[in-house]
């Protein structure tokens, strides 16, 4: 594939070459907001001005809203700056959407109430399609939302083609979010999601552009995973899985080395290549910084890569089994 241009705004307002991924801040290892904040200030003054928040990281007491106001409070100069991004209408707590309009309305007036009126929702996402309300009922209550104010624009999160089709014949959304990344490449499959997106010129947003670690470059074997990592009950890190997917990650790694920079540079650069606008997260302002430093593939590279992604498999699902449920839909 040839290089594509990544999207250089969302709902109208001009975004970064690389956005910021809010969920690890408030989802996993209890981060006080006093640090959470730092990374989070370190992108922004980087050019990641697209935040990619969630009333599911963490609980409804603490989730990425309540770690915003606590930013907001702090720097309200920056809320002009930012790009929020909020995926909701999802409970965490039991892996459920509800994308019903009374369930998208509620997800969003508490988005609001917490933000207390710091920073508005520029897009707001149901997090996962609910099989139990047709996708143009829930794309009717965005647009109604859209219309009173409350968000800026709506957003698409772990759909297929065809739900972007029937979405955007209701009403087009302002961007679809998808994982992607060099060890989850659906998303690229010929008359799918990404082709499906540039045809009705829809913004593509990529999570995990780093497949949770596994291409930053640092595990090795199992042992660099602590005991108690959540990653350890997902596929690609179980034994047999790992020991294959090193291996890719290796010949990642040796591109950066020869390029000179990490191997996240160039899995984030690889995102861009596809016209994507990469969503990495960050715990430490050293890699936020680092993620932000965008380096650009050359063909050659880009060459290279392809070449070792056509000789090697990835073995694993890209999430546990209780989650497939609500993916790709």
């Amino acid at each position: 594939m040839s290089r594509a241009t990544p999207p250089e705004a969302i709902a109208g307002r001009p975004v970064g070459p690389v956005a910021f991924g809010m969920m690890n801040l408030t989802l996993f290892g209890n981060i006080p907001h006093e640090e959470g904040i730092k990374p989070l200030k370190a992108a922004l003054d980087n050019g990641a001005n697209f935040w990619n928040a969630g009333t599911l990281y963490g609980t409804p007491d603490a989730n990425s809203l309540h770690l915003l106001k606590y930013y907001f409070t702090k720097y309200p100069e920056d809320a002009s700056r930012v790009v929020l991004s909020v995926k909701g209408a999802y409970n965490g707590a039991n892996q459920t959407p509800d994308c019903s309009p009374e369930g998208i309305r509620t997800s969003v007036d508490e988005a609001l109430r917490v933000l207390d009126g710091l920073k508005s929702i520029d897009l707001f996402e149901c997090a996962r399609v609910d099989p139990k309300v047709p996708i143009e009922t829930s794309i009717r209550a965005l647009a109604q939302l859209v219309k009173e104010g409350k968000i800026g624009s709506y957003g698409l999160s772990e759909v297929n083609a065809a739900t972007i089709r029937l979405a955007n014949a209701v009403y087009p959304p302002a961007a679809v979010e998808v994982e992607l990344s060099l060890f989850s490449r659906h998303v690229l499959e010929k008359g799918g999601i990404a082709d499906t997106c540039r045809e009705l010129k829809i913004p593509l947003l990529g999570y995990s552009p780093l497949d949770r670690g596994w291409l930053t470059g640092q595990f090795k074997t199992l042992d660099d995973l602590p005991k108690d990592d959540f990653r350890r009950m997902w596929p690609r890190f179980q034994p047999g899985a790992f020991e294959q997917n090193v291996k890719l990650a290796e010949i990642i790694e040796e591109v950066a080395k020869k390029k000179g920079c990490t191997s996240a540079q160039i899995a984030i650069a690889w995102v861009r290549w596809q016209g994507v606008l990469p969503i990495p997260g960050a715990t430490k302002v050293h890699r936020a910084t680092e993620n932000c430093n965008v380096v650009e593939l050359t063909d050659a590279e880009a060459a290279e890569l392809q070449n070792a992604l056509d000789r090697m498999e990835v073995v694993g699902d890209r999430y546990p089994e209780m989650f497939h449920e609500h993916l790709n839909k």
